[in-house]
């Protein structure tokens, strides 16, 4: 069983016990946190949702938040004398997939 979750405008699938790296949220670690779920892929075949599939839940437990490598970025205008070096760490909080839950009964 396999779902593709939305969190920080980008979309992963996932697995059960999974460790993914994703924008960093606003929890600390060792809490649970739950992702809005885009497609899930059970017993009964793909469900797709619009946008997402409401029967559907996945739990992570946040692992650690931290920052990547440092990258170096350089702006400059030609003939200008004009330049500037920075550098940025991008911000990501590490997620282990805990459960992938999809109820199949519907109730209409």
């Amino acid at each position: 069983m396999y779902a593709v979750i939305e969190t920080g405008g980008k979309q992963y699938k996932v697995q059960k016990d999974d460790e993914i790296f994703v924008e960093k949220l606003a929890t600390e670690e060792g809490e649970t946190v739950e992702f809005k779920v885009v497609a899930v892929h059970g017993e009964n075949g793909i469900t797709l949702g619009s946008p997402y599939v409401e029967n559907a839940k996945v739990f992570g437990k946040v692992l650690k938040n931290g920052k990547g490598k440092k990258i170096t970025v350089f702006t400059y205008k030609p003939k200008k004398s004009c330049k500037r070096k920075m550098g940025h760490r991008q911000p990501y909080t590490k997620v282990k997939i805990d459960s992938i839950f999809e109820n199949t009964d519907k109730n209409d």
